[in-house]
C-alpha cells in the first residue's frame, strides 16, 4: 500500500481552522482523585488529594511562549489553544492546536515517554513531531503525529500478562516514545489509536483494524490467544470501521452503518452481548460480535466509548445506552436523560459522563471506586448515582470534549 499525502492534507485542516478563526480559548476543567499529578490542579490546591467538583487547571498555560494581549499574536495563540484533553487510568495529557503534546500524572511504567518512570507532578512537554492525538492506557501510550506514523512507549510485556503491547516487534519497555516502524513499511497511516491494558488496537485511515499485544481472553479479535508482536488486521473486521474504543480487556468498533462490534474479556458484561443470565471471570469474545441487543434494534449508533468494565453509545437520536459492571448484559437506556439529546460520552472506572447538545454535563455511576474515595462523579459529596445527574457545578459552561480516567476525569469548556 502507498502512502499518499490526502491524510496529511485531511489532518492539516485542523490547523488552518484554528489559525484563521477567533473563537474563545477553552479552558480546561478537572476533578476526582489525584494519582501524582494526573489532575494538574491548581498552585492553591496542591495539598488536597481529591477535587470533587470541576475545577479550572491553567498550569499548562506556563508552556505558552506568546504574549496574549498583543494583537498580533493572536493567530498564533489560536494555534496553541487545547485540541484534546485525555484521562488514562493514571495519568492526564493534552493535545494543543499547533501538535504540542504536555502530559503528566503517576507514570509508573514510563507510558508518559519523558525517559523515566517516576511521576510527572505537572504537564511536560513531549519531544515529538507534531501531535494529532493521544492515547493513554494503564501501562501504555500511543501517540499519532500530523503525519499519520504511531509512536508508543510503556511496558512492553509483563512474565504473567504476555507480551507485544507496543506493537515495536519485541517485548522490550521504553520510556521514551518510539515510531512504530512496521506500518510504515507497510504503508499504513494511522487515524486512531486505542492503548488499553496489555493490548493495542489501532484503525488506519482506510478503515482497517490492527491489533497487538496479549492474546488471552481473546483481546486480538483474531479467533487465538496466542500474543502478537506486531500490528496485524483483525481479520473479520475488513472495511467500513469509523471509530474503536478501547476497554481495559476489550474493544469497541463502530461501523459505517452504525453497528458496533466487540470481542475480548466479558466477565462483567462489558461486551454487551448478552449471553444467557450471567457470565463468569473467564467469560470472552474472541472474534469481532455485532451487538444485537433489542434495545438498539433499529437505532444507528453514531459513538461510543469504553471504560475499566463497562461501555456506553449514543444514537444517532441522542439516547444514551450504557452496559457492563456485572449490572447489565445488553446495552440499557439511560431513560433519565430522554428530556435532551446526547452528543458525547466518556467511561472510566464504572462511572460514566455524558455531554447534550447544549453542552450540559451528566454524571452517574459509583463515584467511589477502590482507586477513588470521592469526587469522580464531579457532584461534591455524592458518592453514588444511579440516574444521570446534571453536573451543576459547570452552570454557565459549555462543554465541548469530556473524558474519563478510572478515578479522575477531565473536560473542555467555554464559556455560555
Amino acid at each position: 500500500m502507498m502512502r499518499n499525502n490526502a491524510f496529511i492534507r485531511r489532518l492539516s485542516q485542523r490547523r488552518f481552522v484554528a489559525t484563521t478563526t477567533h473563537q474563545p480559548a477553552p479552558s480546561l476543567y478537572m476533578w476526582g482523585t489525584d494519582h501524582n499529578g494526573s489532575l494538574c490542579k491548581p498552585k492553591d490546591r496542591q495539598d488536597e488529594k481529591v477535587l470533587d467538583i470541576p475545577t479550572r487547571v491553567d498550569n499548562w498555560e506556563e508552556h505558552l511562549q506568546v504574549d496574549t494581549t498583543t494583537s498580533a499574536n493572536i493567530i498564533l495563540f489560536s494555534e496553541m489553544m487545547i485540541h484534546q484533553v485525555v484521562c488514562g487510568p493514571t495519568d492526564t495529557a493534552i493535545v494543543l492546536h499547533n501538535g504540542t503534546c504536555l502530559v503528566a500524572g503517576e507514570n509508573k511504567f514510563g507510558q508518559l515517554g519523558v525517559g523515566h518512570s517516576r511521576p510527572v507532578p505537572k504537564f511536560t512537554a513531549l519531544s515529538l513531531p507534531p501531535v494529532q492525538s493521544i492515547s493513554l492506557g494503564v501501562h501504555t501510550a500511543g501517540v499519532i503525529t500530523m503525519e499519520g506514523d504511531l509512536y508508543t512507549a510503556g511496558m512492553g510485556s509483563s512474565l504473567s500478562s504476555g507480551t507485544g503491547f507496543l506493537g515495536q516487534g519485541e517485548g522490550d519497555s521504553c520510556t521514551t516514545f518510539q515510531r512504530v516502524d512496521s506500518l510504515v513499511e507497510d504503508g499504513c497511516y494511522v487515524q486512531q489509536v486505542q492503548m488499553s491494558e496489555y493490548h493495542t488496537t489501532v484503525l488506519t485511515t482506510e478503515g482497517e483494524v490492527l491489533s497487538c499485544g496479549a492474546g488471552s481472553y481473546g483481546r486480538l479479535g483474531n479467533l487465538e490467544t496466542n500474543d502478537q508482536l506486531y500490528l496485524e488486521p483483525v481479520e473479520l473486521l475488513t472495511q467500513g470501521i469509523v471509530a474503536i474504543a478501547g476497554g481495559k480487556g476489550f474493544t469497541l468498533a463502530l461501523m459505517e452503518d452504525g453497528v458496533l462490534y466487540a470481542w475480548g474479556r466479558n466477565h462483567k458484561g462489558q461486551l454487551g452481548l448478552g449471553f444467557g443470565l450471567a457470565v463468569d471471570m473467564y467469560a470472552m469474545q474472541s472474534v469481532p460480535e455485532p451487538i444485537q441487543a433489542d434495545e438498539l434494534l433499529g437505532r444507528r449508533v453514531v459513538k461510543m466509548a469504553a471504560g475499566h468494565s463497562h461501555a456506553a453509545c449514543v444514537t444517532e437520536s441522542g439516547e444514551l445506552f450504557y452496559w457492563g459492571m456485572s449490572l447489565y448484559l445488553e446495552p440499557v437506556r439511560m431513560d433519565s436523560l430522554l428530556h435532551t439529546r446526547i452528543v458525547d460520552v466518556a467511561c472510566g472506572q464504572d462511572y460514566t459522563l455524558a455531554v447534550d447538545e447544549d453542552g450540559k454535563l451528566y454524571s452517574f455511576g459509583q463515584g467511589q471506586t477502590l482507586t477513588s474515595k470521592r469526587g469522580v462523579l464531579g457532584l461534591g459529596s455524592v458518592g453514588r448515582a444511579d440516574q444521570a445527574v446534571w453536573v451543576e457545578a459547570l452552570d454557565g459552561k459549555k462543554v465541548t470534549q469530556v473524558s474519563a480516567g478510572w478515578s479522575h476525569a477531565a473536560c473542555l469548556v467555554e464559556d455560555v
